[in-house]
C-alpha cells in the first residue's frame, strides 16, 4: 500500500488550519485563538489548530446532550447504528495512507508501524464493535412464577473521551467504537500534539452518516478543554488514557462535579522477564528490543524493564545491543525506518534526563543515550540500553516513555517476581521460558493486566486491556469495553 511517490506527495501536502468539530460543523475557537502544530520530523510549524476554550467545550457537550436526548442516534436500532459504523470503518480504511502520513507528520511514528497501528487498527476496532452491538442482549432474572424481572442495557448518555498522542487513532477507536456502538454521544479531546487525524476521522464519520452532534471534537490544552469536560455536570462518563497525574485530577474533578464514572488507562513500567530456558534467546532479544524501541518507546505497554536471569545476562545484553544498533532511526516517512521521532522536544529532554541520571549513578550505558540527527531540526533519540540497573533506580521505577531500556539481573524465579511487582504500575508484562509450569506460575504471580508468554505485544481487539495498581481501572478492547458505556436498569413486574 505504500509507494514512495505517494508518500512524497502526501508528505509535502499543505495541512489547512484545524478547527473544532461541534454539532457537525467546523468551528474556530470561541475567542478566535489558535496554536501552532509543531512537527517532530523537523521542528517546524506544520499548521495551526483551534485553541479550545471552556465555552467551546460547553458547546460541544451541549450538542452531544441534545443529540443523545432527542434519540437521533441512541434511538436507532442497533442494526442501524451498525450500518453507519461499518461504513465509517470502510472510509477510514479507504483513506488509510492519507491518515497514516498525516499522523506521522503530527506525532512522529514510523510509517511502517503507523499504517497498521493507526488507521487500519482503528477501522478494525470500529468494525468489531459495530458487528457486536446487535448481539448484545438484556437478561431475564430467575424469578418466581408470579414475577418477571428484566435487566435492560441502556446507553449511559454523554461520554467525554481524552486520548494521548502516541497512538491517537488506535486508542481513540478503543473509546469511540464501543461508546458509539452502545448509542452514546461523545465529546472527544485529542492531545495537543496529535489532534489532526482524529479530526479527520470525525469528518469521515459524518460522511458515513453519523448524525451531527453525536461525535464532537474539541482541540486545545488539556488544562483548559480537558478540565472543562471533566468538571461538566452534563458528562455522564469520562474515559482517559494518559499519565497518572492527570488521571488523579480527573477523579478529583468527578468528585467536585456530578460523580461521573471515570475510567483510566494510565502508565506502565512493564517487566519483561527472560529465563535462561527461553525457547529461543535470539528471538527473545529481537522481540524485546523491538518491544521497547518501536515508536521510539512511546508505547504504554512497552517492556521497558528487562529482567534477565544472571547466567545469561551478559550474552543476552550483547544480543540486545546488536538489535538496537541495527535499527534505523530517522525520517519516519521512509518505509525502511525502524523508529521515528520523539513526539516533542519536551519529551525528548525528559528522556535524556533519565539517561543522565542513570549515568551519574554509575549505570552502564551499553548503547545510545543521546539525541541524534539534530541537523534535521527533528526530535530523534538513539535506542538506549542501560545495564547494571537496580530495581529502585528512577529509570526502573518511572515511565520514561522513550527508547530507554533498563536491564536488571536476577537469580531465582522468586526474585524475578519480586522485582517485576516492585513498581506502582501493573499494565503489562512478559515471561520467556520453555517451562510450562513456570509460565503459568509467573502469569499468576505478576500483577499486570496483560501477561505475554514467549512474545511481547500483538494482543488484538478480542481481549481486554486494563491495568491494576496505579495503571488504571476499567478495560479497553473486547466485549468487556461495553461495560463502561451501558447502564443497567431493572424492571420488576408483578404478573
Amino acid at each position: 500500500m505504500l509507494s514512495k511517490a505517494q508518500l512524497q506527495d502526501l508528505s509535502g501536502a499543505p495541512v489547512p488550519p484545524a478547527l473544532h468539530l461541534i454539532d457537525g460543523e467546523a468551528r474556530a475557537a470561541s475567542d478566535g485563538t489558535a496554536m501552532d502544530v509543531i512537527s517532530p520530523l523537523d521542528g517546524a510549524v506544520l499548521t495551526t489548530m483551534a485553541r479550545g476554550t471552556p465555552n467551546d467545550a460547553k458547546a460541544a457537550i451541549s450538542a452531544a446532550r441534545r443529540a443523545f436526548d432527542d434519540g437521533r442516534w441512541a434511538g436507532l436500532a442497533p442494526a442501524a447504528r451498525k450500518k453507519v459504523l461499518l461504513k465509517w470503518a470502510d472510509l477510514i480504511e479507504a483513506n488509510a495512507v492519507e491518515l497514516a502520513v498525516l499522523g506521522v507528520r503530527n506525532n512522529g511514528t514510523e510509517i511502517s508501524m503507523a499504517l497498521k497501528a493507526e488507521p487500519m487498527s482503528a477501522a478494525g476496532t470500529i468494525r468489531y464493535f459495530a458487528e457486536a452491538i446487535d448481539k448484545v442482549y438484556g437478561e431475564i432474572a430467575p424469578t418466581a412464577p408470579g414475577t418477571l424481572g428484566l435487566i435492560h442495557k441502556e446507553p449511559v448518555g454523554v461520554v467525554g473521551a481524552i486520548v494521548p498522542w502516541n497512538f491517537p487513532l488506535m486508542i481513540g477507536a478503543w473509546k469511540l467504537g464501543p461508546a458509539l456502538a452502545a448509542g452514546c454521544s461523545v465529546v472527544l479531546k485529542p492531545a495537543e500534539t496529535a489532534s489532526l487525524t482524529l479530526l479527520r476521522i470525525a469528518e469521515l464519520a459524518l460522511e458515513a452518516g453519523l448524525p451531527p452532534g453525536v461525535l464532537n471534537v474539541v482541540t486545545g490544552e488539556g488544562a483548559v478543554v480537558g478540565a472543562a469536560i471533566a468538571e461538566s455536570m452534563d458528562v455522564d462518563v469520562l474515559v482517559f488514557t494518559g499519565s497518572g497525574g492527570t488521571g488523579r485530577r480527573l477523579l478529583e474533578a468527578s468528585a467536585r462535579s456530578n460523580f461521573k464514572r471515570v475510567y483510566l488507562e494510565l502508565g506502565g513500567k512493564s517487566p519483561n522477564v527472560v529465563f535462561s530456558d527461553a525457547p529461543d534467546l535470539d528471538e527473545a532479544a529481537k522481540v524485546s528490543a523491538h518491544g521497547t524501541f518501536r515508536n521510539s518507546g512511546q508505547v504504554c505497554v512497552a517492556g521497558s524493564r528487562l529482567l534477565v536471569e544472571r547466567s545469561i545476562h551478559d550474552a543476552f545484553v550483547e544480543k540486545l545491543k546488536v538489535h538496537a544498533e541495527a535499527m534505523k532511526v530517522g525520517d519516519p516517512l521512509d518505509p525502511e525506518t525502524s523508529a521515528g521521532a520523539i513526539n516533542s522536544e519536551r519529551q525528548l529532554a525528559q528522556n535524556l534526563r533519565f539517561v543522565a541520571e542513570a549515568r551519574a549513578a554509575g549505570r552502564q550505558i551499553v548503547t545510545g543515550g543521546e539525541r541524534i540527527l539534530q541537523e534535521t531540526g527533528g526530535f530523534f533519540m538513539a535506542p538506549t540500553i542501560v545495564a547494571g540497573v537496580q530495581p529502585g533506580d528512577a529509570v526502573a521505577q518511572h515511565e520514561v516513555f522513550g527508547p530507554v531500556l533498563a536491564v536488571i539481573p536476577f537469580d531465582t524465579e522468586e526474585e524475578a517476581v519480586r522485582i517485576a511487582n516492585d513498581t506502582e504500575f501493573g499494565l503489562a508484562a512478559a515471561v520467556w521460558t520453555a517451562d510450562l509450569s513456570r509460565a503459568h506460575r509467573m502469569v499468576r504471580a505478576i500483577r499486570a493486566g496483560v501477561v505475554h508468554v514467549n512474545t511481547y505485544g500483538g494482543a488484538d481487539v478480542t481481549v481486554p486491556l486494563g491495568g491494576v495498581k496505579q495503571s488504571g481501572n476499567g478495560h479497553d478492547k473486547s466485549l468487556h469495553a461495553f461495560d463502561k458505556f451501558f447502564d443497567l436498569k431493572t424492571a420488576w413486574i408483578k404478573l
